[in-house]
């Protein structure tokens, strides 16, 4: 019973479902929406008619005009700095628009361009200090505000009396203040227009990501060649220009000024920046965030305007926000990678039962032998991690290494050793087609392709996603072994969805099914995903019917066939289930059987601990990884089975000497030869009975001529 309730929390428990929503970046954004969504469910429900179309329509003027300055405090915020002088500069620029109109009698459209001026001046100011001169931004834009809210003050005392008292007729000043289109008003539109840009501005143009580098790490940024000083500096007159556009819709609208304007605007204007998760260490941030920050801010004002609190009241509850908003931004950015990874692994209930007896004079066709103790060793010491092994049509022997080489030796002696191409990642299965086009799985990197004449191509590196998905499994993470159908299709494996080649033994400890098999089409040029769900699926091999393949579940200890034509497309059947250890590739044999590899033997702890999740959760919090208990990679065979899965021979180093791990073999003319990526050499052994002649593409496809 224990074990039943253990099976199925570990089955629909969505602890996975949760890490996988926590790991995405949109996630910091959707929580500053669900809060903005809950504050405005809770006014509604405390204030009557709090969201008729008089009262939203206002809101949007005051985030319209406060939004325009929380853009510019955001955009300085992610360039890693912070401006406490908005509030003065809104002021200042307030009091020069309304200067301009009132007492110069300027025209509109020179009003609105010096406004704008006058908030990129005092912008360019904070930016000279900070960005050329390297000031600390906080000091530096305190003594700031101080500075402007004294010439505020100064220009104040003898022209507030004429500007009170102008009466400006000009219609297209009435329409920045309280004009509307379509019901929207002005300010909403205006400030919609810039949010658009500014989001294409920091996402798909070069000088946003400028910005988000320097932010992250000014020297890192620096190195690369980014233009440091000059980028913050702009960036501070930006600021300023998008504060002069807020104040200049204020301005519009009120058409007064007063020794309040702008006071404590920058607690509002922070609060708003940080509450909508926009980071104060910098390097991240959006134009969604601040727009949610601004409307919950702004929100939580109006409604505690509208219940009667009073104003002190009020920036209390401002001030409350921003420190607990602050407190949450720096502990969720110190520990985000430790919170998420200890959600984001997610074990689930695997079963297998007692393995079948290796053992040396207890019988059974596994039983452990030395005919793999007299291998003849090829490249040892000069290669490192041959995954696979293959031989073309003139018996040359190819291996990938570590080092993102696929390695040539050249035939009849394979000592002549040189490096036949260099992709970059590592070379995992390996095949070649008619054309003699040697295909290869890297891992990290998608299904590439090499031609006779050594040119790399890429042949994919995605396909298509999930629709229940919440990560994008599009992109290839660790394509593993692959095969050539007679028509061109090439199936391969993709071991894990969630994790990187490195990360194997996270993905052996979920033991969920996060791999698939995957049929890249290069007539077509088509990727799609035939199968999902499988614990770590890894070799593949065309069967001898043409229409099906048959590929290993390492995780699963099993060999399954799948119809991927014919009158059972779309089957899928077990050949072999309970291995004594974990499958990796497959290859054809020359006498119609299969040859398999047992990369490691299982043993009794790990099987009991894949049926124990909750004791796999917590190793994983509290240990190292070298500290786990996951799959032996150390000792392994080779087996011969058929198609009805009856274990034929099988090939031991009992005592690890020559070959003690093997991921990989393929027969060639009368030799079996052997890979293993954590080998430093390639095995070759003489195989008794088998076909002198026999070469694999040359009996699937015939003899090239």
């Amino acid at each position: 019973m224990q074990e039943t309730l253990v099976r199925l929390k570990a089955r629909y428990w969505p602890d996975h479902l949760l890490g996988e929503i926590l790991s995405k970046r949109w996630t910091e954004t959707a929580i500053p929406v669900i809060v903005l969504i809950a504050v405005a469910f809770a006014l509604s429900g405390l204030i009557d008619n709090f969201f008729t179309p008089a009262a939203l329509s206002d809101t949007a003027r005051q985030a319209g005009e406060v939004g325009f300055v929380v853009l510019g405090m955001a955009l300085v915020v992610i360039v890693g700095g912070i401006d406490l002088s908005v509030g003065s500069m809104f002021a200042l620029c307030d009091f020069c628009a309304l200067y301009c109109l009132n007492i110069l009698n300027w025209p509109v459209p020179a009003v609105v361009v010096a406004t704008i001026v006058c908030g990129a001046l005092l912008g360019a100011v904070n930016g000279f200090l900070i960005g050329y001169l390297r000031l600390r931004a906080f000091i530096t834009t305190l003594i700031t505000l101080i500075i402007y809210r004294s010439a505020y003050d100064l220009l104040l005392f003898g022209n507030s009396v004429k500007i009170a008292s102008a009466l400006p007729d000009f219609p297209s000043w009435d329409f920045l203040g309280m004009g509307a289109l379509f019901g929207i008003p002005s300010v909403a539109l205006v400030y919609l227009v810039v949010a658009i840009f500014g989001h294409i501005f920091m996402t798909r143009m070069r000088p946003g990501w400028h910005i988000t580098a320097i932010g992250g790490s000014r020297r890192s940024a620096y190195n690369s060649g980014i233009a440091v000083r000059r980028t913050i500096a702009l960036c501070y007159v930006a600021s300023g220009a998008l504060t002069a556009i807020g104040a200049l819709f204020f301005a519009a609208r009120l058409g007064t000024v007063g020794g309040d304007v702008g006071v404590g605007l920058e607690v509002t204007v922070l609060t708003a920046t940080v509450l909508g998760g926009i980071t104060l260490g910098g390097g991240n941030g959006s134009v969604a965030k601040a727009l949610a920050g601004t409307l919950i801010v702004l929100l939580v004002t109006n409604g505690l305007t509208t219940l009667g609190v009073r104003g002190g009241f009020n920036r209390m509850v401002l001030a409350s926000i921003l420190l607990v908003a602050a407190i949450v931004d720096i502990r969720w950015l110190k520990n985000r990678t430790r919170i998420i990874s200890k959600v984001y692994v997610s074990p689930t209930y695997h079963f297998l039962p007692p393995p079948p007896s290796t053992e040396v004079g207890k019988g059974g066709p596994f039983e452990q032998n030395d005919k793999l103790r007299d291998v003849t060793l090829i490249g040892e010491g000069r290669i490192e991690a041959p995954e696979d092994v293959i031989l073309d049509r003139h018996d040359n022997l190819y291996a990938g290494s570590r080092h993102g080489d696929i390695i040539r030796f050249l035939a009849p002696d394979y000592q002549t050793m040189e490096v036949y191409a260099h992709i970059g990642g590592q070379p995992l299965g390996m095949a070649f087609d008619r054309q003699d086009n040697l295909y290869c799985c890297i891992g990290g990197m998608g299904l590439y392709r090499i031609t006779p004449d050594r040119k790399i191509e890429k042949a994919t590196d995605e396909t298509n996603r999930s629709l229940y998905s919440v990560n994008d499994d599009s992109r290839l993470r660790l394509a593993d072994d692959l095969d050539i159908a007679d028509d061109g299709r090439i199936f391969f494996s993709e071991a894990t969805v969630r994790y990187e080649m490195h990360e194997w033994p996270v993905d052996g400890l979920e033991a969920r099914g996060n791999g698939r098999i995957i049929c890249y089409d290069p007539n077509k040029g088509t990727t799609h995903t035939v199968l999902r769900g499988l614990k770590f699926p890894n070799g593949i091999c065309i069967a001898s019917d043409g229409q099906s393949i048959l590929f290993a579940e390492t995780f699963g200890c099993s060999i399954k066939r799948y119809w991927f034509d014919g009158p059972n497309k779309g089957k899928v059947e077990v050949v072999m289930d309970n291995l004594p250890g974990y499958p990796d590739n497959i290859n054809l044999a020359s006498d119609g059987n299969y040859w398999l590899a047992l990369v490691g033997m299982r043993s009794p702890a790990l099987d009991l601990a894949w049926r124990m999740p909750g004791f796999r959760k917590r190793m994983g919090k509290r240990l190292p990884i070298d500290e786990w208990l996951f799959p032996n990679i150390n000792t392994g065979c080779v087996v011969k089975f058929n198609e009805k899965g009856e274990i034929l021979e099988s090939f031991w180093d009992l005592k690890g000497v020559n070959h003690p791990m093997i991921t990989s073999m393929r027969e060639h003319r009368g030799h079996l030869y052997l890979g293993g990526i954590s080998n430093n050499r390639i095995g070759r052994y003489k195989l008794a009975n088998a076909d002198p002649d026999f070469v694999q593409y040359d009996r699937r496809w015939g003899k090239k001529s």
